[in-house]
């Protein structure tokens, strides 16, 4: 199984055009045929297309680089040269293109998109059948090709969901992850069990149905305090969370500081990023099947009176009825913003 890639710098090529051709009609009984020399072929661009089915960047990682075919000579008796093939490059959505050098944006594909053109190839050359002319009957020039480019470029995947479960490690996302949607993450009682962002698709409504929707749920790896500077995870997934619609909190009630989670959660968001405290959210006390959980979840709900708090037990069940269509109008509310 490939490992999650959310980076990579590749050397992307477009092709050469073709030479043109300096060539002659020859034929029997015609002695002095003139100028046939055809065009050289467009050399192949360089394109990004975004697949819906790719979540990662591990085929990048595994190739460096990418070079669209050269365009082929043009020949005599007026017969261009083919054009070069694309090199298409896919991407997930979600994926951004920058300059390594400076960080500035080149594209961001954010859901999808057209395909990009980023390198045209070089223009085939002129055959010397373009030259002829009242004064000269006969011309032998014929032009090179164009030569392609060469770029190396970052591409960078910003995970893209309509709700992000965000927490401290062990709280439960997983857990929750598994038990609404389709995925399968790693669970396990230990923190980090989580490395890498897992997506599931959560189906609400009658399947096919008018009413049938489905929503985007990512499991982000759990957060510590001092992410933002780099610590535990870091900066590696917050950058994650900044493309998710909405934001599901998830406080560990058996935790003793379930009262200061939220708190110390929302200010490692607002230091990477004021737009992310700005987000639809809800808070979701979970693991409410362990003794003395309900005063807890009592407790979060008063110390944060202008949040939506609500509890939930993925081992009993407590709270996941109505849950799914909480986070469905969480999302509806993150996409009328």
């Amino acid at each position: 199984m490939d490992k999650f890639a959310d980076e990579a710098v590749i050397e992307v090529s477009s092709g050469n055009g073709g030479n043109g051709c300096a060539a002659f009609h020859r034929e029997k009984y015609v002695p002095k045929g003139g100028p046939s020399g055809g065009d050289g072929g467009r050399g192949g661009n360089v394109i990004f297309t975004v697949r819906r089915n790719l979540r990662t960047l591990s085929h990048l990682r595994r190739r460096h680089s990418f070079k669209a075919e050269n365009g082929r000579d043009g020949e005599g008796r007026g017969r261009y040269g083919k054009n070069g093939a694309d090199a298409v490059i896919p991407l997930p959505p979600g994926a951004v293109l920058k300059d390594p050098g400076t960080g500035r944006i080149i594209r961001d594909f954010g859901r999808g998109g057209d395909d990009f053109c980023f390198l045209k190839g070089g223009n085939g050359g002129w055959g010397n059948i373009h030259f002829k002319s009242s004064v000269n009957q006969a011309p032998r020039t014929a032009l090179p090709g164009k030569e392609g480019e060469t770029v190396r470029v970052m591409v960078e995947l910003q995970l893209l969901a309509d709700v992000g479960l965000v927490g401290f490690p062990n709280a439960g996302k997983s857990s929750l992850l598994d038990r609404l949607t389709n995925a399968r993450p790693k669970i396990a009682p230990y923190p980090f069990t989580t490395k890498i962002p897992n997506l599931g698709v959560l189906s609400y409504g009658s399947p096919g149905g008018d009413d049938g929707r489905d929503i985007i749920i990512a499991d982000i790896p759990g957060l510590i305090e001092g992410a933002s500077r780099g610590a535990g995870l870091g900066i590696r997934f917050l950058k994650h969370i900044a493309r998710t619609s909405a934001l599901a909190f998830l406080v560990d009630l058996s935790d003793d500081r379930f009262l200061s989670a939220f708190g110390v959660l929302l200010g490692e968001l607002d230091a990477f990023s004021h737009e992310l405290t700005g987000k639809p959210r809800l808070i979701l006390g979970s693991k409410t099947d362990v003794e003395g959980s309900a005063e807890r979840l009592a407790e979060l709900a008063a110390a944060y009176p202008g949040e939506q708090v609500r509890g939930v037990s993925v081992f009993s069940g407590d709270g996941i009825d109505g849950l799914a269509a909480e986070l469905f109008a969480l999302a509806e509310k993150a996409a009328q913003a």
